[in-house]
């Protein structure tokens, strides 16, 4: 099971982070080249890592590939 991992599963990963942190965990994602699965209210790890946003919802699931502030403004156009 641990030998050649692709997914890496995160909730919220930068709670209890001061700052530098947040920074290196954020650059550390960013060059990570497999998949990762994120819940976090953390805006800028969102926008900076997320290529692929999945929303699940009471009606149903969203499933999107774009950066998360391009999937709010889907979201917003068509009164989701």
């Amino acid at each position: 099971m641990m030998k050649n991992a692709n997914v890496i599963m995160l909730d919220g990963p930068t709670n209890h982070l001061d700052l530098e942190s947040i920074t290196a965990l954020n650059n550390g994602l960013i060059s990570y080249k497999s998949n990762l699965i994120v819940t976090t209210h953390d805006h800028e790890i969102l926008q900076t890592v997320c290529n692929r946003i999945i929303e699940l919802t009471d009606t149903g699931v969203i499933d999107k590939q774009c950066a998360f502030d391009d999937y709010l403004e889907f979201k917003k156009e068509h009164n989701l």
